[in-house]
């Protein structure tokens, strides 16, 4: 069994106050669940940029999430 991490993902766009905390096996998968509850405007972007930082180790990845498919990539 694999165990879950916790990661504080917050959109690049807006300040760490706006972190939620997300359970989840990667960074990816992390993006993508706080994607799916994004709370703010996206202005009409096709995708989103977070910033998920895993909260054991302190690693911290960005990642641009394709709204209607889920798909991420690196931030460039």
């Amino acid at each position: 069994m694999t165990d879950t991490r916790r990661f504080s993902v917050h959109a690049r766009h807006v300040e760490r106050h706006h972190a939620r905390i997300v359970a989840e096996l990667s960074f990816e998968a992390a993006a993508v669940a706080y994607v799916e509850d994004f709370p703010l405007a996206t202005d009409g972007d096709e995708a989103l940029s977070v910033v998920v930082r895993d909260l054991e180790s302190g690693r911290e990845h960005c990642f641009r999430v394709d709204l209607e498919t889920g798909e991420t990539a690196p931030c460039n």
